[in-house]
């Protein structure tokens, strides 16, 4: 039996950790690795108690994308046909899109080179951080495909700005981490061997928030990034708020704040 190239386990109640585990491929993915992914976060997400997860590679790479010599023969010739292209783009790219509806937070610790499909992984997180050795690389643009892939050009000009967007993904150079943490792509920059701890510390804070409030604030902004108009943001804001004035939780924090106590939150 071959080795598993994903992992998955619970750190602490409520957090949990997705590692990609081919160091030596760089976290390249295949279809078949792509479809083990999908299955661990199948598990993960059946767990309704689950309330951050955490992405990272491991080894030296974040994740270097699709693994190019898993479609390609003997000759380096691309083999599939457009229907199975087709099929192998919807698959990567629909973990992106599973990422961002669920309610789950997703912190993406980004320890090295995060590559094509990779880069997309990270930016369809809700939050980046990364070691100083991070980078990340469009890829496909550099290979005759264009660089907008798995969500790329939608999170990166809505993440950084569109001016910067066009720029790294026309020329395809590398974005590394120094810049990222600039630009404003990821948010802290630490040493790799502090990097899991640096993630645990963030997943803790959000999953110390009520359920309700952490699941609706990601709702929300990423809703609202594409909202239409001011009043419509305001008008989900304020659905949102309404709904959350409701429940158990905002209750125990109201009674909580006036007692001088730390609340002690239910999910109800």
């Amino acid at each position: 039996m071959s080795a598993a190239v994903v992992s998955c386990r619970q750190l602490e109640p409520g957090i949990g950790l997705l590692q990609l585990q081919q160091p030596a491929r760089r976290n390249a993915l295949s279809l078949a690795a792509m479809n083990e992914l999908h299955a661990q976060l199948d598990a993960l997400l059946a767990d309704r108690g689950l309330r951050v997860l955490i992405i990272t590679g491991q080894g030296e790479g974040f994740c270097a994308g699709l693994d190019l010599k898993s479609v390609l023969d003997a000759e380096g010739v691309f083999t599939p046909d457009v229907r199975e292209a087709m099929a192998l783009q919807h698959r990567f790219a629909g973990l992106m899109q599973r990422l961002r509806q669920s309610d789950v937070a997703v912190i993406a610790a980004v320890n090295g080179a995060a590559v094509g499909a990779g880069m997309a992984l990270a930016l369809a997180a809700d939050i980046r951080l990364a070691a100083p050795e991070a980078a990340f690389h469009v890829g496909a643009v550099k290979i005759g495909l264009t660089a907008g892939e798995c969500g790329l050009s939608y999170h990166l000009p809505r993440l950084i700005g569109a001016g910067r967007a066009f720029e790294i993904m026309l020329t395809g150079r590398p974005v590394e981490a120094a810049e990222a943490l600039r630009i404003g792509l990821v948010a802290d920059v630490v040493e790799r061997a502090a990097l899991p701890a640096r993630a645990l510390a963030c997943a803790q804070q959000i999953a110390a928030q009520a359920p309700y409030a952490s699941a609706h604030t990601k709702r929300v902004m990423w809703q609202n990034l594409d909202a239409p108009s001011l009043d419509a943001a305001i008008e989900l804001e304020n659905h949102a708020q309404v709904l959350g004035l409701m429940t158990q939780d905002f209750q125990e924090a109201a009674q909580a704040f006036a007692q001088k106590r730390a609340p002690v939150f239910i999910g109800r």
